[in-house]
């Protein structure tokens, strides 16, 4: 059986973001979809997976709804369900900058650049192409010279483009991210910060891949997306593999989360190096005394011995 993955947002208005997450989480069980939607005052954004029949009659049912009629679904085949459960969430923003004064991308965003027009981008010395996703996902994949800002969430963006201010000023920036909700806000932001020529992504990176002209080409590595998938891939010309293992630096596209729970840091590493560092980011992390892996392998005080001196 046939199955998509399907990637959306809407920036709209939703007066009662918590009576809506449970009518729509009720809804969207009726049509057997699995997946993560958040909700909020602002808006709407969610990745949902579920056979073509059941995800046609989502796209159907949301774009008959005046709130949503606009909405641009990005489409991805899929062997199976990407979610394990169904969750639709209020929250407070759809994506975290936590800035005191937000920003409405209905009322201030960057230009839309298509997919031909950001691939023009790239290849202009005279333009910065800046990553606004977190480290881990730039590190699985990146275009191919855009600048990595090291932050691991969203919100952390905002103070370190403040700190490098100097950098980019005075040039043209443009930016993206995985389906381009992220980029709505944060371009916004650099318009309002004083940033005089700003561009977007328009749809993100999963738009861009698709794109039958521009085919992915300038993209290294694979794209990482919030679900079982864990990494899809984007170029269709010439792919890459630019993801390094944790531990010896060799070519790798496998991420783990840290088997100690009080750190679950994302790391690559291979099997073997995953195996022989317990899971774990570092010698702390493997002796950490709620440590999945050495729980889920039922190792003995003995082994542990062996495995520790090997990570030392």
């Amino acid at each position: 059986m046939a199955y998509q993955v399907l990637l959306y947002y809407n920036y709209t208005k939703i007066v009662d973001p918590e009576q809506f997450a449970k009518e729509h989480l009720a809804f969207c069980k009726s049509l057997n979809l699995k997946g993560r939607i958040l909700v909020a005052e602002e808006g709407i954004n969610g990745t949902v997976s579920g056979t073509i029949t059941e995800t046609e009659a989502y796209m159907e049912a949301m774009l008959a709804d005046e709130r949503f009629a606009d909405t641009f679904f990005k489409i991805d085949s899929s062997e199976g369900h990407a979610f394990k459960k169904m969750f639709v969430r209020a929250r407070p923003e759809l994506v975290s900058l936590k800035l005191e004064d937000d920003i409405d991308p209905k009322e201030v965003t960057g230009d839309y650049l298509s997919p031909k027009e950001f691939k023009e981008a790239i290849l202009d010395e005279e333009t910065v192409v800046i990553d606004a996703r977190n480290d881990y996902e730039y590190d699985l994949g990146h275009f191919r010279g855009a600048v990595r800002p090291d932050i691991r969430s969203f919100r952390e963006l905002p103070k370190w483009i403040r700190d490098h201010k100097e950098e980019f000023m005075d040039k043209r920036v443009v930016t993206y991210c995985t389906g381009g909700i992220r980029c709505e806000k944060f371009s916004g932001w650099l318009v309002r910060e004083g940033f005089k020529d700003v561009g977007q992504l328009h749809g993100g990176i999963a738009t861009y891949g698709k794109d039958p002209e521009v085919k992915g080409e300038l993209w290294d590595g694979k794209m990482y997306v919030f679900d079982e998938r864990i990494a899809v891939d984007i170029n269709q010309v010439d792919k890459q593999v630019v993801g390094k293992d944790w531990f010896d630096g060799t070519p790798c596209e496998r991420y783990i989360n840290c088997a100690n729970p009080e750190c679950n840091r994302q790391i690559l590493s291979s099997v073997e190096n995953e195996e022989k560092h317990l899971g774990s980011c570092s010698p702390m992390c493997a002796k950490h005394p709620q440590n999945r892996y050495v729980k889920e392998k039922n190792l003995s005080d003995e082994e542990m011995v062996t495995y520790l001196a090997a990570f030392s």
